[in-house]
């Protein structure tokens, strides 16, 4: 196992982790890439609506997977979502995600 391998191989079990108990997956992109293709399970909070409604998620007493694009904006929510007491991890772009699923 080579280094790249050990630290994707970490991500994809700890994804794997939120997918076991339950998470949800919260998709941050903006609502026209939203409506060209999403997770079909996924909600939709756009990151500069998070702040806003982050007790939408609060209220699910759920663990969150985060995606976007590219996992930029993904990251951002992750870390905001985790400093407001919510479990939460990075799950990167959501074709990537999905394809985890």
């Amino acid at each position: 196992m080579g280094f790249l391998d050990f630290i994707f191989g970490a991500k994809k079990r700890e994804v794997q982790s939120f997918i076991n108990h339950n998470a949800i997956i919260l998709d941050v992109r903006t609502q026209r890439e939203w409506d060209n293709g999403h997770i079909e399970e996924a909600i939709h909070i756009p990151l500069d609506e998070l702040n806003t409604r982050v007790h939408e998620i609060k209220s699910l007493k759920k663990p969150v997977i985060t995606c976007c694009a590219s996992g930029v904006r993904s990251a951002k929510a992750a870390k905001f979502l985790n400093l407001n007491n919510i479990n939460a991890t990075n799950g990167g772009g959501w074709v990537s995600l999905q394809n985890k699923l």
